[in-house]
């Protein structure tokens, strides 16, 4: 879905990003975690600038995107005006694609394939630019969707560092959404633990309280702060 055809937007709420923010330093006291230790990615995919900016404007400076393109398009010129903005790749990178996506963003949650690495590696290489790096684990073992199954997680991280060259920061899940997901969050959370990665981006707008008590460092909330759209993307 792009900006140009985007359903319409419902349920959005002037003050939504401070509800967001009153939830996670909840989860947070509750899970006797530093508030600061949780970093918010107000998920921005199909929402065009002019939806964007008020959030911008309340204070958030960490945002996610599904694809390379739209983000290219709407988001250089939000970045010259706006000091402190990161911008995450959350949704699938394509290999044709690590050139843009090692330039524009600063963190990339989906690296889970060969090629990627290596699209990867020689990108951040040839342009001298290191954004964060998260291995995408696929809990579920779901065929439909991107990701490393957990048995292979650690020869893969392995490989990433070992043959590749790659940083690896943490992992990212996206658990299956008719299995509560607790359960994925704790097998992420162990996967990483046991690999030495210190960063979790797992939990999105109905779940990030408990992913916040599992550990995750990074959550990635898209419709409780932007509203919803007729067709809502799973990484949010």
């Amino acid at each position: 879905m792009t900006e140009a055809n985007a359903s319409p937007l419902t349920g959005h709420s002037p003050n939504a990003l401070a509800i967001v923010e009153q939830e996670i330093t909840r989860a947070c006291k509750d899970a006797e975690r530093d508030r600061a230790a949780v970093t918010l990615i107000a998920v921005s995919k199909t929402f065009a600038a002019d939806a964007i900016t008020p959030v911008i404007a309340a204070g958030q400076r960490v945002f996610g995107e599904n694809r390379v393109q739209e983000a290219k398009a709407k988001w250089p010129a939000l970045i010259s005006s706006y000091s402190g903005i990161a911008l995450h790749l959350i949704g699938p990178l394509q290999s044709n694609k690590a050139k843009e996506a090692v330039a524009l963003f600063d963190a990339i949650h989906s690296v889970d394939r060969p090629s990627i690495c290596q699209a990867l590696a020689k990108e951040i290489e040839s342009q001298n630019r290191h954004p964060q790096l998260f291995v995408q684990i696929n809990t579920g073992e779901e065929p439909q969707k991107a990701g490393v199954a957990p048995g292979d997680a650690d020869a893969f991280i392995a490989s990433c560092r070992d043959t590749y060259g790659l940083n690896i920061s943490g992992l990212m899940c996206i658990p299956p959404a008719n299995e509560p997901p607790a359960a994925h969050f704790a097998l992420t959370a162990k996967i990483a633990a046991r690999n030495g990665l210190k960063n979790l981006s797992m939990g999105m707008s109905a779940d990030f309280a408990t992913a916040i008590m599992l550990g995750a460092t990074h959550i990635r909330v898209g419709s409780a702060i932007f509203g919803h759209r007729s067709q809502p993307s799973p990484r949010s």
